[in-house]
């Protein structure tokens, strides 16, 4: 080990544990149709051994039909990642979902589902969300060689996008904006110097896999980041070793769909959208996917009503980083790789017939996109001004924070019909003290107190990463370890 490495240890230890606690401190209302679908399609698998969801019907409008049967009309990695907590609460517990009258407001019921919900988004969402801030922090040190403009890129994507609210659910948004950054991370690895490392070759194909299990529009983004990975492992003498790897981390990670789609309808490749119920326009194009609408695409990154750059400005200094990476010859290709995912993201988006999400908190459907795009803050970082222009990155970054720390801790779920979300969904029920916290929910505080208890612990943390990155300033990027 370095002596670089050993003084970097403690800020990913230490930012590891505060994305993580973060996403696992707030919650999201469990009884959202499109949530509690998954964890039903879970208590089935682990209750019963089976996949029809035919007792929730009344619980969600969120559901495919086969025959006489109900079940799960979404990519099932959600549901399959949410299996250990379930199992190991009903090995725990003596509490089955059958034994409950299904309400989805306040209800015996609805805590039943909220306990396995949280469990499940801390050993899955909120896990990789904290997995991917600190791999991104390692993937900017080695593009920049500064530790303050890799702990802010890291920070900017853990704490100051709507990854952070997103990761309180089981919806598959914020684990694909993970897994994204997990296999561009493992492209640079697997492909970087003379070594042979196989694991992140491996970890290359798996984390992309794993996405299309979560979300199947991310294979076209996911495609993206596989030919760059291949393009720069071809130029290798250990190519068939990097490139062999990869693929096969990509079987094993999408076999638990095919396993899935056996288990669920008899067919591997039979899938839960073509059964949805009551959403006709995911007949229209590719399951809902047709030509991008440029007003869409206003809407979903500028419009005021849900833009996402209105939820997280700070992927504004993420805009001009990339900009400058693709400028840069030797970060070129991961500069037009993001750019490629960026835009693929926000095209399928655009495209989509149910665009807005329904009730969501800004665009639900590019949430994929800010990771990556957050590796451009690093190098926004590095070439900041001097005099009082060299704070500016640091002040969006903390407004970032400020905005996102509030929408994780109010409601994910906003509704399509206010005309600005930022202001109707987020500050005003924050400032009316509607939130959702660990200590209100479980240990009777008040949601005021449980937001204040994580603000005590949280900003002493953000401080000493600041400052202990500060100290170490720049590293030599051959030096760090992952």
């Amino acid at each position: 080990m370095t002596n670089a490495d050993g003084r970097l240890r403690p800020i990913r230890i230490v930012l590891f544990l505060l994305v993580w606690a973060s996403c696992s401190w707030f919650g999201s209302w469990e009884m959202n149709t499109n949530n509690a679908v998954r964890l039903f399609a879970t208590l089935v698998m682990v209750e019963r051994g089976e996949a029809t969801i035919d007792q929730f019907d009344s619980a969600t409008t969120d559901k495919a039909q086969f025959g006489g049967h109900l079940y799960l009309d979404k990519a099932p990695g959600m549901s399959l990642m949410a299996i250990p907590a379930v199992a190991a609460l009903h090995a725990l517990s003596p509490a089955r979902s059958g034994d409950y009258a299904i309400f989805t407001s306040a209800s015996p019921f609805a805590r039943f589902i909220r306990v396995r919900t949280r469990l499940a988004v801390a050993t899955g969402p909120a896990l990789l969300t904290a997995i991917a801030a600190m791999l991104l922090f390692d993937l900017a040190l080695m593009l920049t060689g500064s530790a303050p403009a890799a702990l802010a890129a890291a920070i900017g994507y853990g704490l100051g996008t709507p990854a952070w609210a997103w990761s309180t659910s089981l919806l598959g948004h914020a684990p694909v904006a993970a897994l994204f950054v997990i296999a561009l991370w493992a492209g640079v690895r697997a492909t970087r110097g003379a070594e042979t490392r196989r694991w992140p070759a491996f970890v290359l194909g798996l984390s992309l896999g794993w996405a299309v299990v979560i979300e199947y529009p991310t294979v076209i983004a996911g495609t993206a980041i596989a030919l760059w990975a291949t393009w720069r492992a071809w130029r290798r003498a250990d190519r068939v070793t990097v490139i062999g790897l990869a693929a096969l981390g990509g079987i094993i990670g999408l076999l638990p769909l095919a396993a899935y789609n056996l288990f669920a309808f008899g067919d591997p490749f039979q899938l839960g959208y073509e059964g949805v119920v009551g959403f006709d326009g995911m007949n229209r194009g590719l399951f809902g996917i047709g030509v991008p609408d440029p007003a869409v695409l206003w809407n979903i990154t500028l419009g005021h009503k849900r833009g996402l750059l209105w939820f997280a400005p700070a992927l504004l200094l993420g805009l001009w980083g990339l900009f400058l990476m693709i400028r840069a010859r030797a970060t070129r290709d991961i500069g037009i790789v993001v750019a490629a995912v960026v835009a693929i993201t926000l095209l399928i988006n655009a495209g989509y017939y149910y665009w807005d999400g329904g009730n969501s908190t800004g665009p639900r459907h590019s949430i994929p996109l800010v990771g990556v795009l957050a590796l451009g803050i690093a190098p926004a970082w590095a070439a900041r001004g001097r005099g009082i222009g060299r704070y500016l990155p640091a002040e969006v970054i903390l407004l970032s924070i400020a905005i996102n720390a509030c929408m994780a801790a109010t409601d994910i779920y906003g509704s399509p019909v206010v005309s600005f979300q930022l202001r109707d969904v987020v500050f005003v029920p924050f400032l009316n003290g509607h939130l959702r916290t660990f200590a209100s929910d479980w240990m009777n505080w008040s949601p005021g107190a449980g937001f204040i208890l994580w603000e005590t612990l949280a900003l002493p943390a953000l401080i000493w990463l600041a400052l202990a990155a500060r100290r170490i300033g720049s590293v030599d990027p051959e030096m760090t370890k992952a």
